[in-house]
């Protein structure tokens, strides 16, 4: 698994958007036992804050420390820095495995084998994650789209295809069920708006290499902007029972 994320864990975790409780509760539709779940690639706890209301106990992991600082705290869930690949989670003691935003870094086999090892015999895996960003304001969406795919053209990390092909091409070896089609819906001002195009990884990539601004055209174009922008992401989830 990468760590793209651990330099910039602050900057992450304040302008990353926040999942919907409409997702948690769609997902938990699917499981029968509410005591242990597993949060992997937890980040700064989006999404395990999500999912400690309604749970026993929580183990949140990551192999970022720095991330997993930036998380709060809940009595009920434990942070845990751990590779997704390999954990000291005891055999068939989980209910629920969740992944949000991070399974396209795992080593599929190895993540499958060990939340198979972990889940209980009824227990359920759901991944979760969001596309790419859609701005109603047409021109500033046009300059978004020219630097996803244009600019920063070669220098996303090739992981992320499985995102760009909305999660239905990574491996799924689970009893899969159905999941309605969903959107995370936003008004952000537009310094909300650079500072989530500043996480980007291929961002961070194309600065590396070049003395250039990608955002500069963004950041001028926003200027003429005097308010809040509406801005959508479509939901990626896919959520699976063990298969027995």
């Amino acid at each position: 698994m990468k760590d793209l994320f651990s330099n910039h864990s602050l900057r992450y975790k304040q302008a990353r958007p926040n999942y919907s409780i409409q997702i948690v509760k769609e997902i938990l539709k699917h499981v029968p036992e509410r005591t242990f779940t597993w949060d992997c690639g937890a980040g700064s706890g989006q999404f395990t804050q999500l999912l400690a209301p309604y749970f026993d106990h929580v183990v949140a992991t990551d192999i970022s420390e720095a991330q997993l600082q930036q998380a709060p705290y809940f009595e009920n869930v434990s942070y845990q820095v751990q590779a997704a690949e390999k954990t000291s989670i005891p055999a068939q003691s989980i209910d629920l495995v969740t992944v949000a935003q991070a399974i396209h870094w795992f080593d599929f086999d190895a993540f499958y084998k060990e939340v198979k090892r972990v889940l209980k015999p009824q227990g359920v895996f759901a991944a979760i994650g969001y596309g790419l960003i859609e701005v109603q304001d047409a021109a500033i969406n046009s300059l978004v789209q020219q630097l996803y795919f244009e600019t920063l053209n070669g220098y996303w990390d090739s992981e992320r295809r499985y995102i760009d092909e909305l999660y239905q091409t990574i491996p799924f070896p689970f009893n899969e069920q159905a999941v309605p089609e969903m959107h995370l819906q936003y008004q952000w001002s537009p310094q909300q708006l650079l500072s989530y195009l500043k996480t980007w990884s291929a961002l961070k990539h194309y600065q590396e290499k070049n003395d250039d601004d990608p955002l500069q055209l963004i950041s001028n174009a926003l200027q003429a902007v005097p308010e809040n922008l509406d801005v959508t992401f479509p939901v990626l989830l896919r959520v699976g029972m063990r298969e027995k």
